[in-house]
């Protein structure tokens, strides 16, 4: 339940952004991308670059995060089907142990 949450925030954290050619100016959305990327040209280019590197690496990141968790929630339900079998066994062998009420 908790790596579903996680993983529903990772995907709008990491959401597309771009409807048009990165850095080639103020994009149709209505919103503009600060002014070096309203400007277009190199400078903008290079900066669309840097941000999808970013959250590229954000996106990396956030996934061996979530692959991580993922790796201990199952330690811990492993760890729990053990302890429960031990019960089983525990109980199945106290019933072994007692009299039967036909003796």
């Amino acid at each position: 339940m908790a790596a579903c949450r996680r993983l529903s925030t990772l995907i709008r954290l990491v959401g597309v952004r771009y409807s048009s050619e990165l850095g080639s100016g103020a994009g149709k959305g209505g919103g503009s991308g600060g002014s070096i990327r309203e400007a277009g040209g190199a400078f903008g280019k290079l900066e669309a670059a840097r941000e999808e590197e970013f959250f590229k690496r954000l996106e990396k990141q956030q996934l061996a995060m979530l692959k991580k968790q993922i790796h201990e929630d199952i330690d811990f339900h492993e760890n729990q089907i053990k302890i429960h079998e031990e019960a089983i066994k525990r109980h199945k062998k106290k019933i072994k142990g007692m009299k039967s009420d036909s003796d």
